[in-house]
């Protein structure tokens, strides 16, 4: 029924990424005119966009709105609106450009894209997730005349998705020159047949355009280390549009998570007289794994999955994707020892893998949310039997060259795993993937744990299992699907809005209670989440259970905790005016909340000591105070001086804790290794607010330079630099030069100013921004103004 034994020898490459001549990649995110009016006039050349606004992209018109609860998606949508946008470019093309194959290439839009060029119509794209090119070749206009690019983008049919999607041309839009014989990136396909640190091989497959038919020349197929030396190289003769062959390469470094490295692969088209006819340039990881009934592999030695699902939307950014704050989103998880990240639940950007890719992390590449059988009234089940194929034949075709794609998933909690059409439906797309890509695993999460019942996994071909929480049952999943690999493909749904401290109950409560109750009915009235770790969703559970549960069974290959960030939407436990979810790890502003330190301290090797909650309470308070440490025997207490106990870690508790009436003061906190104090920290009781602090990160985030972000943190202090948890003021974002404020946040759930606003009140004491230099060779000024405190920054 299922294989004993998974494994996959495999060579992992990252998508285009710079090209020679004749090739050219033409960024065309500038200069669009857009308006949310619709007329069918506008796709008409001759129409002028005289009244439009004028945007760049990638653009998501959903994020500047003010959030509403009159909204058809709901509080579960964002509370944000959809409807339908137009967008218009014009360019200008050179009488010497006749000749030459054009493409325009559109990285992602929410949703049912219609392009026109000329007042040609080229076509729908349903799915609002994948890229797709369309071929502009035969109506372009050349020398004087003005090409005209138009788009209508219809995001009006609504609930469409269980979470926040965004609107518009969220993603890169890039015009591409070839040459009449070019690669067709999408049918290249790069693999290793051998893998080691001794010996290995590159195989490398693509297909010519046709107009290489009957045409004769050469294929130069190139390794490069990361110096730029070339450590394999090959000539091939090619006489059709075939071209299959493979590279001897010696010695590599393998690629993992704790050391990502890349080569450059090049595959040079010459004809007869050695002119150069196209080039492409792919980055190559070289490593091996296997899952198997004991877990997962990588490189030969047991590694588990530390993962996270991960939603597309970037906080204030909505889900115009940024690669500057996609790479900061990453970093963060990096720190707190992440390893995986699981796409939930659809394909992200092609960029978000390029920094998987460079930065060492696993991916779990998911496709649906749904197949036939619908989760909202007008989500993907709509499109489902004309598309599911094609749609899914472009993923793969997309990221297979990607080294950070490990795994494909076919679903998420598919409701055809009831009932008997999941078999064939199973079956179907698995042998798409795989004849597409034989060297990856299929999996689908699920959340059916008797065999009998579960019509996914009775198809008997996915390769690898994953379960969706079902704690109770982990012991009975290796009998009840016998030699099938398994892993925690999503767990905790954990709630917390950072900063915030209810007293501790004994159990964990869940909010809500039970499947009856849409909403808790016994939460805060301020619509929060204590950020002790004690409330979840009635599926879920803590983040020190759900991760024990897994850490002690090898068998699970890994844990993808839902979720690393809060995302927009899908604000369980409450109703509006909650907005956004409670289940990050770190808040949708990208600070971490408390338990980021748990997931540190058990995930790295990083001197963890982190003590919660503030010191500002009531005197006399009771008050549970925690502390998450590692690398250490235990941990002492002192509040002004005096101990409170020393406490140490368990096999069932991963945190100290303790319950201490509050008196103004410190409460300091020391890790005792071997006898001796080896870290120290402090909590101190905080006055009034007298001054913000602004610290400016950009150098590490940076990416590009043209779309990077320069990230404001405010905090708000008292005279002794000690964060104000309990007075928070609004603070002002004041551009005064060369920048420009593309969002601001600060975690809260329930705050409805516009993630768009250059004004947010600090919560808890913190706010961020997040800015954007109009021009790169000038430095930039602004003002940061909270009250009468008044702060000028200079950002070179």
């Amino acid at each position: 029924m299922f294989s004993k034994f998974v494994c996959f020898l495999v060579l992992f490459v990252t998508v285009l990424s710079s090209m020679a001549q004749p090739r050219e990649v033409i960024n065309f995110n500038g200069d669009w005119s857009f308006t949310l009016e619709d007329d069918l006039q506008f796709r008409r050349a001759t129409f002028s966009p005289v009244n439009w606004k004028k945007v760049s992209l990638p653009h998501d018109w959903s994020i500047g709105f003010d959030f509403g609860e009159e909204y058809p998606a709901g509080n579960a949508g964002g509370a944000l609106p959809g409807g339908v946008g137009w967008y218009r470019k014009t360019f200008q093309l050179s009488e010497n450009d006749k000749g030459s194959h054009y493409t325009i290439y559109f990285g992602g839009v929410y949703r049912y894209a219609e392009v026109w060029l000329n007042d040609q119509y080229l076509g729908k794209n349903s799915n609002g997730y994948l890229s797709f090119e369309r071929d502009l070749t035969p109506y372009l206009r050349y020398g004087n005349e003005q090409n005209v690019i138009a788009v209508r983008v219809d995001n009006s049919m609504q609930p469409n998705s269980r979470w926040y999607t965004g609107s518009g041309i969220y993603r890169d839009v890039r015009l591409e020159k070839r040459a009449p014989v070019h690669l067709l990136p999408a049918e290249t396909y790069i693999t290793t047949p051998k893998v080691s640190t001794e010996k290995s091989s590159v195989r490398v497959q693509s297909v010519l355009s046709q107009a290489a038919s009957g045409k004769a020349g050469r294929v130069v197929l190139k390794l490069r280390d990361k110096n730029k030396m070339t450590i394999a190289e090959k000539t091939v003769l090619f006489s059709d549009s075939q071209i299959d062959d493979e590279l001897q390469v010696g010695g590599v470094t393998l690629w993992s998570p704790d050391n990502p490295t890349l080569y450059e692969l090049s595959i040079t088209v010459l004809d007869n007289t050695n002119k150069l006819l196209d080039e492409l340039k792919y980055k190559v990881g070289f490593r091996y794994f296997h899952f198997d009934e004991n877990g997962f592999a990588l490189n030969g030695e047991p590694f588990k999955l530390l993962g996270v699902c991960l939603h597309h939307d970037l906080g204030a950014l909505g889900a115009a994707f940024n690669k500057s704050a996609a790479k900061r989103q990453l970093l963060i998880m990096k720190d707190m020892g992440v390893n995986a990240i699981r796409t939930a639940h659809n394909p992200f950007a092609e960029e978000f893998l390029d920094l998987c890719d460079e930065l060492g992390f696993l991916v779990q590449n998911e496709a649906y949310d749904m197949w036939a059988k619908r989760k909202n009234k007008f989500d993907y089940h709509i499109d489902f039997k004309e598309h599911h194929i094609v749609d899914l034949i472009t993923l793969v075709k997309r990221d297979r060259n990607h080294p950070s794609v490990f795994m494909w998933s076919i679903g998420n909690e598919i409701r055809e795993q009831f009932d008997d059409t999941g078999i064939e439906l199973t079956k179907g797309m698995t042998e798409v993937v795989k004849k597409l890509d034989p060297t990856r695993p299929v999996t689908a999460a699920l959340t059916e744990t008797n065999y009998e019942k579960n019509f996914i996994a009775q198809a008997g071909v996915l390769d690898v299992l994953g379960f969706n929480y079902k704690y109770f049952d982990y012991d009975k999943l290796p009998t009840e699907f016998k030699g099938v690999p398994l892993i925690a493909s999503e767990t905790t749904s954990a709630l917390q809005t950072r900063g915030v401290y209810d007293a501790l109950h004994d159990t964990i409560q869940l909010w809500p209670a039970s499947s009856a109750d849409k909403f808790v009915t016994n939460g805060n009235p301020d619509f929060t989440v204590s950020a002790y770790d004690n409330v979840a969703a009635y599926w879920g559970t803590s983040h020190e259970r759900a991760w024990l549960e897994v850490k002690k069974r090898d068998f699970l290959g890994g844990i993808f905790v839902w979720t690393g960030f809060d995302y927009l939407g899908e604000p369980v436990p409450y109703p509006y005016p909650a907005r956004s979810s409670y289940y990050g790890i770190v808040d949708l502003a990208g600070l971490p909340k408390d338990v980021y330190y748990m997931y540190q301290s058990e995930w790295t090797d990083t001197e963890v000591l982190h003590l919660l909650p503030h010191w500002n309470w009531k005197e006399g308070e009771e008050v549970d105070v925690w502390c998450y440490y590692n690398n250490a025997d235990e941990v002492e207490l002192f509040l002004n001086g005096r101990s409170l106990g020393r406490r140490s870690k368990t096999d069932e508790v991963l945190h100290a804790s303790w319950n201490v009436p509050f008196e103004k003061g410190e409460l300091k906190v020391v890790k005792i290794k071997d006898g001796k104090v080896v870290q120290e920290a402090v909590k101190k009781t905080a006055g009034k607010p007298v001054d913000i602090v602004v610290d400016v990160e950009h150098d590490r985030y940076a990416v590009d330079g043209s779309t990077d972000l320069h990230f404001l943190t405010v905090s708000l202090v008292d005279k002794n630099g000690t964060i104000v948890p309990d007075s928070d003021v609004e603070v002002s974002f004041l551009p005064q030069e060369n920048l420009t404020i593309r969002g601001t946040d600060n975690g809260y759930q329930a705050d409805l100013n516009s993630l768009s606003s250059p004004k947010r009140k600090t919560y808890k004491g913190l706010a961020i921004a997040m800015a954007q230099k109009n021009s790169l060779e000038k430095e930039a000024k602004i003002i940061v103004k909270a009250n009468t405190i008044i702060k000028e920054i200079v950002i070179k």
